[in-house]
């Protein structure tokens, strides 16, 4: 069965994606970066454990944290279910999608079949809208095929993969409450806000701003322990630029946030946001940039070159998020 009258989502992120895709069953149709926005999504991680092959550069807050932050600012119900029994995470996505609801999934995209270059990684979300005896049919980004199916069991494997990120057969659902009809104009000011003091307020050096300056140094020690130059740099910066992170390691569905926000609210502090935005994302292109010369060459100066992009970087989000946290 597939449910009828299906709207897909058409967005760059995973996430925001499969969310979307059950906003639009509500009713509610937003853009990609608006939800990005809404769901305070904007943070950044190095994160460097010795079971990793390589560090892992990230442009968003945890996994889970941007549905439940849009489902608050937009008045919506979420209820989130986890189960270590697989034959019980099934039955219970496939009663809700028999009474026509569609459920978001968390699953590691490695096991997807219609991921071209598998890989682990166990924050990948879909949106599931139906099935057969044989397969899963699910709402995926747009790179990876819009509407797209993988087989029940691939999809049993996706979902009760461990290791980093990975939940218990996470799924969930949203659904309109009495206190709906949000006010984007009263919302949108509250997210931005949010966003700019928890960004500014890391409780760790590797996340925020002060991550990023971590990173400047730490990739220099990363090129001369490194076992694999031309993979490790190459796939990292596949995963900044290209990986559902909508371009610029999400700093580009920020930046059209921010615009977006200020041709609704007309704030000269959105303004100074979105300009400032503008420049950092093409900032984060250039490091992903070098990322690739680094993997074609080999050459030492150019992750110099990187880690000097990087100190400004983190200076200019950090004086942007205090400003947006004033707003």
């Amino acid at each position: 069965m597939k449910i009828e009258h299906l709207k897909p989502f058409d967005g760059q992120h995973c996430e925001t994606t499969a969310t979307g895709t059950l906003l639009l069953q509500l009713g509610i149709e937003l853009s990609e970066p608006m939800l990005f926005g809404l769901g305070e999504g904007l943070g950044f991680i190095y994160w460097n454990m010795k079971t990793m092959d390589f560090p892992f550069i990230g442009g968003r807050i945890k996994t889970d944290l941007l549905t439940q932050n849009i489902a608050k600012n937009l008045n919506l119900e979420l209820t989130v279910e986890e189960t270590s029994s697989k034959q019980k995470a099934w039955d219970n996505v496939k009663q809700l999608l028999d009474k026509g609801q569609v459920v978001g999934l968390k699953l590691d995209c490695y096991h997807l079949e219609y991921f071209s270059n598998p890989f682990h990684f166990a924050g990948h979300y879909a949106a599931i809208y139906g099935y057969d005896d044989k397969n899963a049919f699910l709402v995926d980004t747009r790179q990876q095929g819009g509407e797209v199916k993988t087989s029940l069991e691939s999809l049993t494997l996706a979902r009760a993969e461990k290791g980093p990120m990975a939940s218990k057969n996470l799924y969930y659902t949203l659904k309109q409450t009495s206190r709906n009809n949000p006010d984007l104009k009263a919302i949108i000011p509250i997210a931005i806000k949010n966003n700019a003091i928890e960004y500014l307020n890391p409780p760790i050096t590797n996340i925020a701003y002060k991550g990023i300056l971590k990173t400047s140094t730490e990739i220099v020690k990363w090129f001369n322990a490194s076992k694999n130059i031309a993979h490790e740099f190459k796939l990292s910066a596949m995963i900044m630029e290209k990986a559902g992170t909508g371009g610029a390691l999400f700093r580009n569905l920020y930046r059209d946030f921010l615009k977006e926000s200020y041709e609704l609210l007309k704030l000269d502090k959105l303004k100074t946001g979105w300009e400032a935005f503008a420049e950092i994302a093409t900032l984060w292109t250039t490091v992903s940039q070098l990322f690739e010369k680094v993997s074609e060459t080999k050459d030492f100066k150019y992750i110099e070159q990187a880690s000097n992009i990087l100190k400004i970087i983190s200076e200019k989000e950090k004086n942007t998020m205090e400003v947006l946290a004033t707003i």
